[in-house]
């Protein structure tokens, strides 16, 4: 907690600001943060100085496992993140690559379990990693990556947290994870889910002991309307302890994760917190 709010205060005190041409809204931004998250120790790190719903981060991320492209994938899974991205973007609207209603896109998920190679064919660079980290093997290149720079177009929103690079050290398994851009006060503590979350589940389903995971954002920011709540409401409010994630230990490989399982294998105990803050978001 206590970094997430230093970056808030050095944001605050020394982020410059930085017009958006996609919202039309000026932001606050400082560039490069490092966050490390403790996933050997289980310190989830949920926000306490606001009310944070965790579940919708992590059913985003089964689905971006799973490889979706349709909003109502999502929300079958227990989040509506994408029902916004997929249908209110004017850009992806009018774009000729949009299939219809819910349509994503070639976004995220699909990069990560199709990518398509020259000739057409597909690429699962998650089941690559999968399978090497359950043998031991670390070739210095255990990576997956969304940003598909010949694809942006393709989808509805260029992915914002992107490239996750996975490392093993004797039997612990680390990760990094790399951020372009990050809305502070309401994206980052979705991210931070994430990255904890995508450690521990890889750890798990390849017989490794889980380590720490780094998270490396380049452009973070607080945008024009959120300022005000997060310098009077947030940044005032001492945090808490964090809590810990409870994950079902019967997930033991990929095709667990792609099939049966819900969000009621995750559960996250001694999580307090202070009442929740109603950030704008930007779309």
């Amino acid at each position: 907690m206590r970094q997430y709010l230093d970056l808030c205060q050095r944001i605050v005190q020394h982020g410059v600001w930085v017009g958006n041409e996609r919202t039309g809204k000026r932001c606050l931004t400082v560039v490069n943060a490092d966050l490390t998250y403790d996933v050997a120790n289980n310190q989830f790190p949920l926000i306490t100085t606001r009310k944070s719903y965790w579940k919708a981060a992590i059913a985003e991320f089964l689905g971006y496992i799973r490889g979706y492209d349709n909003a109502a994938d999502f929300r079958k899974l227990g989040t509506k993140t994408w029902d916004a991205n997929a249908n209110e973007n004017q850009v992806w609207l009018n774009s000729p690559y949009r299939k219809g209603t819910d349509d994503m896109g070639r976004v995220y998920g699909v990069q990560g379990r199709r990518w398509r190679k020259p000739d057409g064919s597909p690429l699962d660079q998650l089941q690559k990693v999968v399978d090497n980290l359950s043998k031991g093997i670390d070739d210095r290149g255990e990576i997956i990556t969304f940003y598909n720079p010949g694809e942006i177009e393709m989808g509805c929103l260029r992915p914002c947290m992107h490239t996750h690079t996975f490392s093993l050290l004797g039997d612990t398994l680390y990760l990094t994870s790399y951020q372009r851009s990050c809305d502070v006060p309401l994206g980052l503590n979705f991210n931070q889910i994430q990255v904890y979350t995508f450690l521990a589940l890889m750890a798990q389903i390849s017989g490794k002991k889980a380590g720490q995971a780094y998270h490396k954002i380049v452009n973070a920011h607080i945008y024009e309307d959120q300022l005000e709540l997060m310098k009077t409401v947030q940044l005032p409010r001492e945090p808490l302890p964090l809590p810990q994630l409870e994950i079902n230990p019967a997930i033991k490989t990929l095709a667990d994760l792609e099939s049966w399982v819900t969000l009621d294998d995750f559960k996250v105990s001694g999580y307090q917190s202070h009442p929740p803050i109603q950030y704008p978001f930007s779309v």
